[in-house]
């Protein structure tokens, strides 16, 4: 188990210097980093999609003894629309499967962040136009937004 969280983290990590601010797409909620994250896993697992890890940095942070607002990251994806990204670039490899993190900010308010596809892997070798792109878009709005609201 401990390896599988420590994967996690790494590909969690893998593309994180790359996102500017205008690559992160975030989704207000009014729920707890907790709630959001649960009800985003549902929401990824009832599309057909795989969660691959969940990594709960707060938690990870406690236990090394420090304090931290809460943070969740969910990992997940669906090989029928990141394989034919990587086909396109195996450098993708880098950026998928897919991550949103669920966190709170300085003054309490929940946010579930992700970094918009299009723009994660606009420095690779993959056609802006590969429908793949434009169904990760969509399906990373709506996975948030029902996981955001009800």
């Amino acid at each position: 188990m401990r390896g599988h969280i420590i994967l996690a983290a790494a590909v969690a990590l893998a593309g994180a210097g790359q996102a500017g601010a205008d690559d992160l797409v975030r989704v207000k909620t009014g729920k707890s980093v907790d709630a959001a994250m649960d009800a985003l896993q549902a929401a990824v697992e009832g599309a057909g999609a795989t969660v691959f890890a969940r990594v709960d940095h707060a938690a990870g942070a406690r236990g090394a003894g420090l304090e931290m607002n809460d943070a969740e990251l969910l990992i997940f994806g669906n090989p029928k629309l990141g394989t034919p990204v990587m086909q396109a670039d195996p450098l993708a490899g880098l950026f998928l499967p897919l991550k949103v993190l669920a966190y709170a900010d300085g003054d309490g308010q929940v946010w579930l962040a992700y970094q918009d596809p299009a723009e994660m892997l606009d420095d690779l070798a993959v056609d802006d136009d590969l429908p793949a792109i434009g169904k990760m878009q969509g399906a990373l709005d709506k996975l948030t937004a029902k996981a955001a609201g009800g």
